[in-house]
């Protein structure tokens, strides 16, 4: 009994736990209730908040039990473990205690708290936990929300809260804060009577740390006559006072700086300032003069974080006053140099601070604007410091960003650089160079920062509700983008401003950028409806109607780049096809069609002379493609020499996508899905002739590939890179690796022609002679030294020029390469879109090779790891594999392309054994059955129908209507090509094709692989390499088990199959267990599953075919096989041979379990404990297993009872079978009166040589019992099966003792029953006394 209930208190108790008179009550506890104290200490907050409040309900149920004391004591000990995770976990769990049960007194709480951790007998190493506890123990009662209420237990832990406040080595000034935090929630007659005990009155005491400056600042705020009274008048911000406020405030910077908080103590005496309207003098000695004089990062970041939340608490003077001083230019300094240094950034927290402020001054505008407009007016060198993506305009009223928006495009026409607070770092001011420090490279930085932060202005805003601010900033972009004023007018709001500062070209260059991203994102996100736009005109065609208005006011407005006659042309009849497509704009072709018309048109203004025949071809190709329909035939014979005007469109689309926009390829990609269904073989070809690199790099393409997006970042970069002079120590390292490479490459670039000259030039300068020359070992002159250097100058200087065009020239020829690629990529959209919306076309079966090429040369490219090879390989290879090859819908009409087709796949097959890698391989194979699809498509549809019609009158099999009457799949031509491709995979040594696709081929086309199952037979035996016997073995056993290939065979001919390949298996297996190599173990493995196969489709169609010869030559391995069954990779083998011996009627004989020696004792043998291996437990240490959970019927059961006994030829069972009968024997046996030693037992499972054989337990009872002549019931075999009888009650299902972790989570699962566990111990008791008698 007492062996049985040690899991109950196998934990141990903390000290000062139940006295041994309460130990015996304490053991009648469920084990439900004393889990809940180790939860509550789990470091998981959910399992801890669970924890309590499973307590809390049991303690509910139980309120005058003996549970409630030992939950306080256990608690209270919990409050000093040595873990300091646990404390604050047990604290908490005790204040919520004390909170549910009120009738608990808070004094006898602090009593036994004080009691257990008394500080004076605390011994040095229990110090530290004992100070903790008391701690916690005070917090707790002030979480229980009672201790305001209680006066005397509120006085009692103010007294012992200070006398923790001694100990500052280990608790710093937690004691302290908890003070504070206790003071600010009592009531202020109560406050008056504690504040003499808690606050000396004394000044200098009260500024020498953070704590006491905040208790004093709670006094003042909340009992300030009590105050006066005690220390009298007291003015912190006086002269001789701000210096030890400054310290002070370091001080609570530097406690705080792992945490990333502002401390309260900062807050408070800010709101003291403001409240006695010392906020000028706080600001500027306490703040400015104080804090930033000699900045330390933690004192900045109180100062910038102290900044963020008084934003609520200044007017609008006072946050000029902050943000107009050092403060804005240090948070500014910081903002730049924590963008390359790994230091605490304070951006983040910076945007939550003014999120906050502007998300709750909704009804101020005026406020909000102050803000926003001071952040953005922190500059270095006229570039703002926060980010144009900056997202708190997004809590901006719309007035307030109406303001806004106006605020920068003043400053963007008329910067007033005066009015920023502008600044440099270290680094600038050292730098000597004059062109850094100019006003025209502030205002160019100032300018190209606000045009961005305009657009992502827009890119934020909700068009719904903003549109009057979006279609402001879009005229805004558009007319600084290519229009200048001349004259103001009235009509044109954008002519009212002149710029103070004339915009050159390259800001010009940015604003036009931007407004092209700005049209991306009107095209985009803002696609609006109809009801939703003015006039129901897309954002584009607005601003196109703004270009014609700005256009005709010429008086007032002139282009930056005027149009000449015949582009002015151009721009009026694209207005006029606008107008004919808005007739048509119902149709989608339609709208496609007027989005790239507007958007051509558009760039007629940035490129007047490119975009001009561009806009004239389509026109007309627009126009053709509208009138197709009724004047298709007409056109034909008119102009029957001009190209089809889909060619035209095509070849304006690849001009399109040439340029790196994204609104391009949107507007591209979207225009081709409606102008596919047109497309012509040559139309195609232009596309492919982009994609194929042979013709792409031999020939000059037509189509210029461009990068103004790129070479835009890189002068952005060079600009910012010139600018942040913080990073000049990782520059310098850079370049000095340069040097090095170049050092390098200098070195390895010297060809033999510089070797030449470099000795001719000795040789003239006489520095090299001969070795019989006596005159030549003089020493020359200093001329001729002098003549000699600078020849040597003069050849290393134009080696040095040829290196460095060498090097431009790979440079450029890499950059050629680059966006060749990206040209690639984009033109593969085209591609995709074809093959999602015309999956039909016959064109589609053009695209094969293309594909499959640019896959091949991606995957064998030396540049195959760039970013760009990968983007292109994995675009292709999803278009090919997902979009053509699995396609639901494919093409149809090739009955007059058919012998192309098949010669194709003949091409393909071939191509498919000749790559290098079965990667490559894939995609050939893989495109070959894609064609036989195409070939096989209308007639399987023909011969569906027809079956479906024969089916209700005649008995018509699939048999009889061959595949071969396709008409457009001739097997003839195809049989033979992947025979070829077979032989080839069962002879080649190294074979890209894999078994994989044959099984592909041979399950999708069975007729096919009717055909080729000769070739498997007859490479699965005879002089083939092992290996390649294997894979037809394998081959040939997936295929015939396959239904798709039985429907092929008549009766006689399946007959036949199967006694050709079962001759072959025979002859494979007369070596049977003879191996020495590991593809000849792979062969015999893979025809024993064969022949396994094989058997299984004999006995299931019942055919008539010889097995006596593969049953002798499986009987006369028999004998080598169990030679080696104990050999390492033959337990397979073994298996699969006995599971054809079964299914040939031949069943496996037993194996007798031997039982090992006994190993001797440590006390006989004490050499071997100690040469034990390291890892391994001493006998000593091993846990005894339970015999009740571990005794099994056939753990317990003698030898002669657990071997088989095999009679007839009744086969043993297998897998489930087994283990079920393993239950059904003893029980049968006893219904049937007969003894378990006599019943047959078949069903017994195989020994694997890999797992030794267990000893059964109880086996000297169980001999001796026999002995006697009882019959041997082992005792614990009727144990067990009560016990799973109880476990299955219980839900907790009985396990097998063959695995060491289900016994182990049954046991624990029996712990916690302590009833159900008493009662298996007697019945065990019991039964094992009725086991010793005989």
């Amino acid at each position: 009994m007492a062996e049985m209930q040690g899991p109950e208190v196998a934990k141990p108790a903390p000290p000062g736990g139940p006295t041994p008179a309460d130990r015996h009550g304490l053991l009648e506890h469920s084990r439900e209730f004393l889990d809940f104290f180790w939860d509550i200490a789990k470091p998981q907050q959910q399992t801890r908040l669970e924890a309590t409040e499973k307590l809390l309900e049991y303690l509910r149920a139980r309120p005058e039990g003996s549970e409630m004391k030992y939950a306080l004591k256990r608690l209270i000990t919990g409050l000093g473990v040595g873990r300091e995770a646990a404390r604050p976990c047990y604290s908490l769990a005790l204040a919520q205690l004390l909170q549910s049960f009120e009738d608990i007194p808070l004094c006898s709480i602090l009593q036994q708290i004080q009691e257990k951790y008394e500080l004076h007998t605390m011994k040095k190493a229990t110090m530290r936990p004992a100070l903790f506890a008391n701690l916690f123990g005070v917090l707790a009662l002030f979480q229980s929300g009672r201790l305001v209420k209680d006066q005397k237990a509120l006085m009692k832990s103010v007294k012992l809260l200070q006398a923790l406040a001694q100990h500052y080595n280990h608790l710093q000034g937690q004691p302290m804060k908890a003070l504070v935090d206790i003071l600010s929630e009592v009531p202020e007659t109560m406050f008056e009577e504690i504040l003499p005990k808690v606050l000396k009155a004394d000044l200098c005491v009260v500024l020498s740390s953070p704590k006491h400056l905040e208790l004093f600042l709670l006094a003042q705020q909340k009992v300030p006559a009590k105050l006066e009274s005690l220390m009298g008048s007291v003015d912190l911000f006086s002269d001789e006072n701000i210096p030890k406020l400054v310290n002070v405030l370091k001080m609570a910077a530097t406690s705080v700086k792992k945490e990333h908080e502002l401390p309260s103590v900062a807050l408070d005496l800010l709101r003291l300032a403001l409240k006695e309207d010392k906020f000028p003098r706080f600001w500027k000695e306490v703040v400015e003069e104080g804090l930033l004089k000699k900045p330390s990062w933690p004192a900045s970041f109180l100062c910038f974080r102290l900044l963020g939340a008084a934003l609520s608490l200044l007017s609008k003077e006072q946050l000029r006053l902050v943000m107009w001083g050092d403060l804005g230019r240090h948070f500014g300094e910081h903002m730049i140099t924590a963008k390359t240094s790994k230091q605490f950034k304070i951006a983040p927290e910076m945007t939550d601070y003014v999120g906050t402020f502007l998300e709750g001054c909704q009804d101020n505008p005026e406020r909000q604007l102050a803000v926003v407009v001071a952040f953005s007016s922190i500059t270095n060198q006229g570039l703002p410091v926060m980010p144009t993506f900056w997202r708190v305009t997004r809590f901006l009223s719309p007035q307030a960003l109406q303001d806004y928006v106006t605020w920068l495009q003043d400053m963007f026409l008329q910067p007033s650089l005066d009015s920023l607070i502008d600044f440099s770092t270290t680094n600038q001011k050292r730098a000597q160079e004059v062109s850094l420090h100019v006003p025209e490279r502030a205002v160019f930085r100032l300018r190209k920062w606000i045009i961005h932060r305009l657009v992502s202005i827009v890119d934020q805003s909700h068009l719904e509700k903003e549109e009057s601010l979006v279609e402001r900033v879009a005229r805004f972009c558009f007319f600084h983008s290519f229009f200048k004023t001349k004259k103001p007018t009235g009509l044109i709001p954008e002519t009212k401003q002149q710029f103070s500062f004339p915009m050159d070209n390259r800001t010009r260059e940015f604003v036009t950028g931007a407004f092209f991203s700005l049209l991306q994102t009107l095209s985009t996100k803002f696609r609006q409806t109809t009801e939703q736009v003015q006039g129901g005109q897309s954002w584009t065609h607005r601003l196109v109607q703004l270009g014609d208005m700005l256009l005709n006011h010429s008086r007032n407005v002139a282009a930056v780049t005027p149009f000449t006659a015949p582009q002015r042309q151009a721009w009026d009849q694209m207005l006029e096809t606008l107008k004919e497509l808005e007739a048509h704009s119902s149709e989608a072709k339609a709208t496609a069609f007027q989005h790239l018309l507007l958007l051509v048109g558009i760039y007629l203004f940035k490129s007047p002379t490119e975009s001009c025949d561009l806009l004239g071809d389509v026109q007309t190709c627009i126009r053709k493609s509208m009138g197709e329909k009724t004047r298709r035939a007409r056109s034909k014979a008119i102009n029957s020499q001009e190209p089809p005007w889909v060619e035209v469109m095509v070849e304006i689309l690849l001009s399109l996508l040439a340029q790196s926009s994204n609104l391009m390829r949107q507007v591209a990609r979207s225009v081709f899905g409606h102008i596919c269904s047109h497309l012509t073989p040559r139309a195609l070809q232009l596309i492919l002739d982009v994609l194929n690199p042979e013709s792409s790099q031999d020939e000059d393409d037509n189509v210029m590939v461009t990068d103004d997006l790129d070479e835009k970042e890189l002068k952005d970069a060079e600009d910012e890179d010139s600018d942040s002079g913080d990073c000049k120590n990782s520059e310098s390292e850079a370049d000095s690796e340069e040097e090095d490479s170049e050092e390098e490459q200098r070195d390895g670039d010297v060809d033999p022609g510089f070797r030449q000259q470099l000795m001719e030039v000795l040789q003239a300068g006489k520095a090299l002679g001969g070795v019989d020359s006596e005159e030549d070992e003089e020493e020359l002159s200093d001329e001729a030294m002098m003549a000699l250097d600078q020849s040597l100058a003069n050849l290393f200087a134009e080696q040095k020029l040829r290196i460095q065009a060498r090097r431009d020239e790979k440079n450029k020829l890499q950059k050629e390469k680059t966006l060749r690629r990206d040209f690639q990529i984009r033109v593969l959209d085209l591609i995709e879109v074809l093959v999602t919306k015309q999956p039909e076309s016959p064109l589609i079966l053009e695209l094969l090779e293309p594909l499959l090429s640019i896959i091949r040369r991606s995957m064998r490219s030396s540049s195959g790891n760039s970013k760009q090879e990968q983007d292109l390989l994995h675009k292709t290879a999803r278009i090919f594999m997902h979009h053509l090859c699995r396609a639901r819908h494919y093409c149809h009409d090739v009955a007059h392309c058919s012998a192309a087709l098949h010669a194709q796949v003949e091409r393909l097959v071939r191509q498919a054994g000749q790559q290098p890698d079965s990667s490559v391989a894939l995609y050939y194979f893989n495109a070959s059955l894609y064609l036989l699809r195409v070939l096989k498509g209308n007639a399987t549809k023909k011969h569906m129908l027809e079956s479906q019609q024969q089916q209700a009158g005649t008995d018509s099999s699939p048999k009889a209507t061959g595949p071969r009457t396709a008409a457009c799949l001739d097997l003839d031509l195809v049989t033979p090509v992947y025979s070829a491709a077979l032989s080839a995979f069962l002879t080649k040594r190294n074979s890209p094709l894999t078994v994989p696709m044959f099984l592909s081929l041979f399950s999708r086309y069975p007729v096919i692989c009717k055909s080729l199952i000769p070739v498997l037979i007859q490479h699965m035996a005879g002089p083939t390499r092992p290996r390649h016997q294997a894979q037809a073995c394998l081959l040939l056993q997936k295929t015939l088990a396959a239904r798709e290939l039985r429907v092929c065979f008549e009766d006689p001919e399946w007959e036949e199959l199967i006694g050709q390949v079962l001759v072959k298996v025979t002859e494979n297996l007369r070596k049977l267990g003879e191996t020495q190599s590991k593809s000849e173990h792979q062969k015999e493995l893979s025809s024993l599953e064969l022949l396994n196969t094989l058997l299984k489709a004999i006995n299931h169609e019942k055919l008539t075919v010889d097995l006596t010869t593969v049953l002798g030559v499986l009987r006369g391995q028999q004998p080598i096989l169990q030679q080696g069954e104990h050999s390492a990779g033959s337990g397979r083998l073994y298996g699969l041979y006995w599971q054809a011996m079964k299914m040939l009627g031949v069943q496996r004989p037993k194996l007798e379990k031997k039982v090992p020696k006994e190993e001797p004792s440590a006390i006989e043998n004490p050499i071997s404990m100690k040469r034990k291996k390291k890892g391994f437990l001493p006998e000593t240490k091993k846990r005894k297993k339970r015999k009740s959970v571990d005794a099994t019927p056939e753990s317990s059961m003698p030898e002669e009872v657990t071997s088989p006994v095999t009679s007839g030829d009744q086969p043993p069972s297998t897998g489930k079978k087994r283990k079920r009968m393993k239950a059904k024997v003893p029980a049968q046996s006893r219904v049937n009166g007969t003894s378990t030693t006599k019943s047959p037992t078949p069903d017994t499972p195989t020994l694997s040589p890999s797992t030794p054989a267990r000893i059964p337990k109880l086996q000297k009872n169980s001999k001796l019992s026999q002995e006697n002549g009882a019959t041997p019931v082992s005792p614990a075999e009727s144990v067990s099966r009560k016990h799973q009888k109880a476990l299955s009650k219980k839900g907790i299902s009985g396990k097998s003792p063959q695995s060491a972790l289900p016994r182990k989570k049954a046991r624990l699962s029996l712990v916690k029953s302590p009833s159900l566990f008493q009662s298996g111990v007697k019945k065990k008791k019991a039964l094992q006394k009725k086991g010793r008698t005989p």
